[in-house]
């Protein structure tokens, strides 16, 4: 085995390791973000060549001049249905083409009409079709403005940041010593721009723009420099939020004193807290928000990428604010943005909202919405690296049975192929697969079995074969197969990128190539960023090549490739009838159609426990909602108390699943005492009670894009108190974890001045827009109903959620201080496409005086339910002298109810009606 890769695994099997920050560059160790980085605000080089504007009816073409190098630039501008915006700049003549994203937008977006509404010398105003919505081009220097009335909502470039690292010769391989002719000739031919007589200025050659050298790493860079970087402001803003995956804040930080935040997919291995490094996914969406407004920049670049933050406000506490006020001396609050891409080209959406749900609608309509999940999966997960064979597997299942704790889905990590040839099974440990999935079948369980994207390379693996005898490995700069060290030791990796790898490798999860597998065996993807144990940052050299294109340009696709082609083989070996389940570690903007991801390498420590919360929302805000993090931690083994209150958390997070490290002891839930058994065992029993409620969120997320886990702030807009909130969140249930080791007490905020919050164990009702503070104990997990709501859930917890399916429904409706209250009702068949052919029931729930009904959402829908309405939980409510339910049959029969008046809350007792059906229930 190599010295690199024994290396690499004694430390990964080490108890005591953390991050080495020295694998990872700082923005001065990366020479574009450097380059661009020491380029101060000023007077733009750029302007606009009002002379070469030309609008149709769909889009705004304009060029725009450095006046420094005389090179020129391509800017488009196009009005795209849904209040969006989009700018795409480009070299006008490219010395070749640089790269522009595919398969992220879901489609080329739809234009409206932009209008001229006035032209002179110093530029041009557009209507955005709003009336009082305009775009305003200033000519020198280049600026663009957003406005909104008199408002200016965002402005591009005025900071004077632009800049466009054009495409050039190297001089060491081009001859000055060439007549003028010749050059002449050359330059008409290939456009060269910085070969253009008119250039005088010679250009500056600096360190790291044609060679970088990292460690003992050298990037050879033949294209030289191509980094772009754009600024926007935004006033009136003081949060921002998103650009994930950073474990940091909810609400990002100015960047000022430090290094900007990074988005470059990296395998970090136990990250720090709190700082800006890159992680292993990166989605360029910011959210801005304030009272008035929400807006988002989608800054679609897949190459490595820099974002600075400034604000105006930054460091001033409440009381200087307030000081600047009482004096008069206080600056409109202004946000500052700069994007750094290492090659490509500027192509930025801009989402002018107005409202958070509008943002959220207008990004989905770019990227498409978070997939539909089995409803198996929004079960708990029992993972670890590695469940030792089959027996194992077998016993970890009974032991669920054994101690009355349900489950859905049993884990395999790479222990369990064949010398880590994905796609295999160890021999002798995992004999025989389909008899250990069968036997999960046989208790309506699933199994999920790792395949990473790395190939063993060995003569003798049918998969290794395959791909290189097709040409499908990526390859080096040189030609040759690209090769690197994971875990099989010596590996290839697989070109993502290519529609026909994709398709192949999808062809492998069928049933007659994946020996062993099963209709209940799913996927997990780790280790694509990709993972190169062996390679600069543990991650791909930037100058491999897919095709034409260099690594550098497509580096943040990789995971989202990998994730994209899985769930097409998964939709493929069913005839396209199942729903696939693929997690992933790596993502992208766009990742939300293909399945879930988690937060990675966290550790059994409470900060790590604390940051999955604000880790999750920013995923969120940008798509990603089927999200979670290791219960327990990976690295480092949780205290009991630790563990409880991970799995409190967990279980009102999106995804649910436990996971560890080899090197750490075993941690089922039943081995840290009877005590701490029945906490977790009733915190999952939680979990599943509610399988209906999480069901509904998925179907409105994938069908809107909201969110959702959602920030506070998302459906209170308009209160600052939420804006920086992060250890609490919506679900339409507010939850505040307990995250802080030997706590006896949390407060936790509830908002809504005129509303009204009830604690879903006691029912007790509190007043919103109010700090409140609650006592806990163990068995404690803050979770609040807001008044005004409808929560289905089903009380008969079984082994697993296919084993609920055709259990009554409990209704908990929560009245709010007009005594109405809303919900919906869900149900399919939870695992297949058919509620796209409308086989689904869609229920409103809707509670006004005094009645409570149930009415078809979708009456064009067919599909039928056993499951019946058993209970009715009226929360805030009076005492009635009578209950009936009435069907549409016409019939109406009393219902037998009980009243605590002490907690004001009604209980109707079987009122027997069909969850599928129209009833109304009346409270006399």
């Amino acid at each position: 085995m190599s010295p690199v890769l024994v290396f690499w695994l004694a430390l990964c099997l080490s108890g005591t390791w953390a991050v080495d920050r020295g694998n990872f560059k700082t923005c001065d160790q990366s020479a574009f973000c450097k380059r661009q980085r020491a380029l101060k605000p000023g007077e733009s080089p750029y302007r606009a060549l009002l002379e070469t504007l030309e609008l149709t009816n769909t889009r705004l073409t304009l060029q725009l001049i450095n006046d420094n190098n005389k090179v020129r630039l391509l800017l488009e501008l196009y009005r795209l249905q849904g209040n969006i915006t989009r700018v795409k700049i480009n070299e006008l003549k490219p010395l070749k083409p640089r790269y522009e994203v595919p398969d992220v937008l879901i489609r080329e977006p739809p234009t409206e009409p932009l209008s001229l509404l006035s032209q002179d010398e110093n530029g041009v105003v557009l209507s955005l079709g709003a009336e009082s919505q305009r775009v305003i081009v200033s000519a020198r220097p280049f600026r663009l403005d957003i406005m909104e009335g008199s408002d200016v909502v965002m402005s591009l470039n005025s900071r004077g940041l632009l800049t466009f690292e054009h495409l050039r010769m190297r001089k060491d391989t081009f001859s000055y010593k060439v007549t003028s002719t010749v050059a002449s000739v050359f330059v008409s031919v290939y456009s060269v721009p910085c070969a253009n007589a008119a250039n005088k200025e010679e250009e500056k050659v600096e360190d790291g723009m044609w060679e970088e050298t990292f460690k003992s790493h050298s990037d050879s860079k033949p294209n030289g420099p191509s980094a772009v970087s754009l600024d926007f402001s935004l006033p009136g803003v003081e949060h921002v939020y998103g650009i994930p995956e950073h474990a940091d804040n909810l609400r990002l930080k100015t960047t000022d004193n430090g290094d900007p935040y990074r988005l470059y997919n990296l395998d970090v291995f136990q990250y720090e807290l709190y700082n800006p490094m890159a992680l292993y996914g990166a989605v360029p969406v910011m959210l801005a928000h304030n009272t008035q407004r929400t807006t988002g920049i989608f800054w679609l670049n897949a190459a490595e990428t820099w974002v600075d933050i400034s604000s105006n406000t930054a460091g001033k506490t409440v009381f200087g604010k307030m000081l600047d006020y009482v004096q008069g001396s206080s600056e409109t609050p202004q946000t500052d943005v700069r994007w750094i891409s290492e090659s490509g080209i500027i192509d930025v959406f801009i989402m002018l909202g107005p409202t958070p749900k509008d943002v959220f609608s207008q990004y989905a309509s770019l990227t498409g919405t978070q997939s539909f999940p089995p409803l198996s999966s929004l079960g708990y997960h029992q993972c670890r690296w590695n469940y030792n064979d089959q027996e194992d597997v077998q016993a970890v299942d009974a032991g669920f049975d054994e101690h009355d704790i349900p489950y859905d889905f049993i884990w395999l990590d790479i222990e369990h192929t064949d010398g880590k040839r994905y796609f295999t099974w160890d021999p002798h440990k995992f004999a025989t697969p389909k008899e250990m999935l069968q036997g999960l079948m046989d208790k309506r369980r699933k199994m999920v079995a790792i395949v990473d994207p790395h190939i063993k390379v060995d003569s003798n693996y049918k998969i290794h074969n395959e791909i290189r005898s097709r040409g499908f490995y990526v390859k080096n700069k040189d030609g040759g197969d690209y090769e690197g060290w994971c875990w099989p030791g010596s590996a290839g990796y697989p070109d993502f990128t290519r529609e026909d790898m994709r398709a192949w490798w999808a062809s492998m999860f069928a049933y007659d190539q994946y020996e062993g597998s099963m209709e209940n065996l799913y996927t997990w993807n780790d280790m694509n960023e990709p993972s190169v144990f062996n390679g600069p940052e543990v991650t791909m050299h930037k100058d491999a090549m897919h095709g034409a294109w260099e690594h550098r340009d497509v580096h943040n696709l990789y995971g989202l490739y990998v994730q994209m082609a899985t769930a097409d083989g998964q939709l493929q070996r069913s005839g396209g009838t199942e729903r696939p389940f693929v997690l992933t570690r790596a993502f992208f903007a766009g990742s939300q159609r293909y399945g879930a991801v988690w937060t990675g390498d966290n550790a059994a420590e409470w900060d790590h426990l604390k940051i999955s919360i604000p880790m999750c929302l920013s995923l969120g805000l940008v798509g990603i909602s089927f999200c979670g993090a290791d219960v327990g931690g990976f690295f480092k083994s949780p205290s009991a108390e630790l563990l409880v209150r991970w799995y409190q958390t967990g279980a009102y997070q999106p995804f649910f699943r436990a996971h560890a490290h080899l090197d750490t002891p075993r941690r089922e839930p039943w081995l840290f005492g009877p005590e701490n058994t029945a906490l977790i065992r009733e915190v999952v029993r939680q979990r599943y009670t509610l399988l209906p409620y999480w069901y509904q969120q998925f179907y409105q997320a994938h069908r809107t894009g909201q969110p959702v886990m959602r920030p506070l702030w998302v459906e209170y807009p308009q209160d600052p108190a939420t804006f920086a909130v992060d250890d609490e969140f919506l679900i339409d249930l507010l939850v505040h974890p307990v995250t802080e080791e030997g706590a006896r007490g949390v407060t936790a905020y509830l908002p809504g001045k005129d509303g009204v919050w009830f604690d879903v164990h006691t029912f007790q009702k509190h007043n919103g827009a109010q700090n409140l503070y609650i006592p806990v104990t163990m068995s404690s997990i803050p979770v609040f109903q807001r008044g005004g709501s409808i929560i289905p859930r089903k009380l008969r917890v079984r082994r697993s959620s296919s084993c609920m399916e055709d259990d009554p429904y409990t209704l908990y409706v929560a009245l709010n201080l007009q005594r109405t209250a809303e919900g919906e009702l869900y149900i399919d068949d939870g695992h297949t496409f058919n509620y796209e052919k409308k086989e689904f029931i869609h229920r409103r729930l809707s509670f006004a005086n005094n009645i409570l009904s149930s009415v078809n959402l979708a009456p064009d829908a067919q599909f039928t339910t056993r499951s019946w309405i058993e209970r009715i939980i009226i929360l805030g409510a009076s005492k009635p002298s009578k209950v009936t339910v009435k069907t549409t049959d016409g019939q109406e029969n009393p219902v037998e109810f009980d009243f605590d008046a002490s907690m004001s809350v009604l209980t109707l007792r079987k009122p027997g009606v069909n969850a599928g059906a129209d009833w109304t229930v009346t409270l006399q």
